[in-house]
């Protein structure tokens, strides 16, 4: 199994085929889930009788924040995983290399913490105690399958090298001083 996973993440594949995939995962993470949180949430806080998150401009203006800087952060994770990394968030398409660079520098999943802003972003501007609960839920089932699953495969690709990046680099919370 060890030896059909590594024989895989070491395929390379050309950067069309890498775009198409990124153009899909795009279509699911920048459409319909988004859209899917707009739609259901606030159909929950009305079956659970939750009050509105209201707070007029100020929704408007950290959601708008929270999606932008989520947004650009996490495709500029993407942008380094495809052209340093030569890879994309796809795991079957997996990077070739390991990636130190900025904003991988910052924290060891730069595109989870942007999709995390991102949405939590969604649910502040939507106004919706039910949205913030579900991104905040989603971003635990996350969290441990980067944790347990993601993380066990990268130091079975990478060995030592990923072991010392751990080591330097927080996991989700950004670090953005210099190391000593």
């Amino acid at each position: 199994m060890k030896e059909k996973f590594l024989k895989q993440a070491k395929r390379e594949f050309s950067p069309g085929k890498r775009i198409i995939a990124l153009m899909v995962e795009g279509i699911f993470f920048l459409g319909i889930l988004p859209g899917t949180l707009v739609y259901f949430s606030p159909l929950l806080d009305h079956q659970f009788e939750l009050p509105p998150l209201a707070f007029g401009v100020i929704n408007n203006i950290l959601g708008c924040g929270f999606i932008v800087a989520g947004i650009l952060f996490g495709w500029w994770a993407i942008y380094v995983q495809f052209t340093i990394g030569r890879g994309t968030p796809v795991p079957v398409m997996a990077t070739q290399q390991l990636i130190i660079q900025k904003p991988y520098n910052y924290c060891r999943n730069p595109m989870a913490l942007g999709a995390i802003v991102a949405f939590l972003g969604v649910a502040i501007l939507i106004g919706s105690i039910s949205a913030v609960v579900l991104v905040l839920s989603l971003t635990v089932l996350l969290l441990v399958y980067i944790k347990f699953l993601e993380e066990k495969e990268m130091e079975l690709r990478f060995g030592e090298a990923y072991r010392e990046y751990r080591k330097q680099t927080p996991f989700i919370i950004p670090r953005f001083r210099k190391r000593k």
